[in-house]
């Protein structure tokens, strides 16, 4: 397949997912802010676009504007996400009409592919890559407004595979240096650049992600209730948030039950536990007597391969994930259980490291050695240093396109409305 054939199929295979998503439901819950976390759909939607127009109708392209009225309003950085449903925006009709356009446009200039090996916003279709994971990460977004939407269930999806292999305890990563981040990888983002070597103390770590029903150990042994577990910021978020369980986590009985896109159903116990902020991730490793890994030590189990001292593409080795690899893409709207993916593991027997659960790593958002911001400041840049954690390894809502070895995910320590869960590891030895 040609680089312009990619291209032009990626932006096609990526569209298709927006408009499932926006799609489903009616123009009043397009237009409805479901939390005050989220934009309204159709904010996300016009945004898409708009990007879009910017980097591959007007910068690429070399076009004139199709809204140069409208690029205010679809600033992420000038009006907040609480903000955004005051702002003069877009109506339903009127965006899928803006993102219509500008599509085709783009595939137009896609037809005459420049082609400048000099310009490194062209080299490898990279603005291209770069328009299609900004896509299918704000998808991610949508799909998890979708979890926040109250009303009758409008998305639907086959459940995960079960588990095919017996997967537990921990696995022994050796120390030594590996080769961190990328400096080949052609539609990685800045942040992920450039490769560099770093040295990783010998470590252990839990081979799948902590499961719903370990966490409900957790909760049963009153975690919740026992400060020593909790660092003095997570304490006084779990009191002043009044936090109890995992988001979406409701008793019934004396059962756990947690709703999912508006079906509530016993939790699954064997399948990664979902909606945890990083607090509550290092609260359980603390009361498990353990802790969560860092950014280093997540790649390093994620890439390290110890027979060749190469870090692959993603655990399994350089290929693109498969439905065999990973739990992506929205094919599954949960986790699947631990086990289901053994084609995935990593050489030292790490399972389900991509897909299924964003993973809470103990590191805060810092660029790496060497680092250059590209294309814009905005994207990374502005982030480093703030209040954020790390999140290493997409969830069952993130895009193949959007997910490898290398990629990194932040957010604010209390946030739990994304698709996130952990696992973790220890200096000394399995618990």
């Amino acid at each position: 397949m040609s680089l312009r054939e990619r291209v032009a199929a990626e932006l096609e295979r990526t569209r298709r997912r927006s408009e499932i998503l926006t799609d489903a439901v009616d123009d009043a819950d397009l237009v409805r802010q479901h939390s005050p976390l989220m934009s309204p759909l159709v904010w996300d939607l016009a945004h898409i676009g708009n990007q879009e127009e910017l980097w591959l109708v007007r910068d690429v392209g070399g076009r004139e504007p199709v809204r140069q009225d409208i690029d205010h309003l679809y600033d992420a950085f000038k009006h907040a996400r609480r903000d955004r449903p005051q702002l003069p925006l877009l109506g339903p009709a009127e965006a899928r009409a803006y993102v219509s356009t500008v599509r085709d446009k783009v595939l137009d200039v896609v037809d005459r592919l420049p082609s400048d090996p000099a310009r490194p916003l062209l080299r490898d279709g990279f603005a291209f890559g770069m328009i299609v994971q900004h896509e299918q990460q704000h998808d991610e977004t949508m799909l998890a407004t979708h979890q926040l939407r109250a009303g009758s269930p409008v998305l639907a999806a086959d459940p995960p595979p079960s588990a095919v292999v017996a997967v537990g305890g921990e696995v022994h990563v050796p120390a030594g240096p590996f080769d961190m981040g990328t400096s080949t990888e052609p539609w990685a983002l800045d942040n992920e650049r450039p490769a560099h070597r770093v040295d990783v103390p010998a470590f252990w770590i839990d081979a799948a992600p902590v499961t719903n029903a370990q966490y409900a150990a957790f909760i049963d042994a009153g975690g919740y209730d026992r400060p020593r577990f909790w660092s003095a910021a997570g304490w006084e978020h779990r009191v002043s948030a009044g936090l109890e369980a995992p988001l979406h986590w409701t008793r019934d009985g004396g059962d756990w039950h947690a709703t999912t896109f508006g079906r509530t159903a016993p939790i699954v116990p064997d399948a990664p536990v979902v909606h945890v902020c990083f607090h509550e991730a290092a609260a359980y490793a603390a009361w498990a007597g353990r802790r969560l890994p860092t950014e280093a030590e997540w790649e390093k189990a994620a890439r390290f391969d110890p027979a060749t001292g190469r870090s692959r593409r993603f655990p399994w080795g350089d290929d693109d994930p498969t439905p065999r690899h990973a739990n992506l893409g929205q094919r599954h709207l949960r986790p699947a259980p631990v086990g289901a993916y053994p084609d995935g593991a990593s050489p030292l027997g790490v399972h389900q490291l991509i897909g299924d659960v964003w993973e809470w790593v103990d590191s805060d958002f810092l660029p790496y050695p060497g680092f250059s911001a590209f294309p814009y400041r905005e994207y990374s840049e502005v982030f480093f240093g703030g209040d954020y954690k790390m999140l290493r390894g997409g969830s069952f809502g993130t895009d193949r396109a959007a997910c490898r070895g290398t990629f990194r995910n932040w957010d604010h320590p209390i946030r739990r409305q994304i698709f996130s869960g952990f696992r973790t590891a220890s200096s000394s030895g399995p618990a």
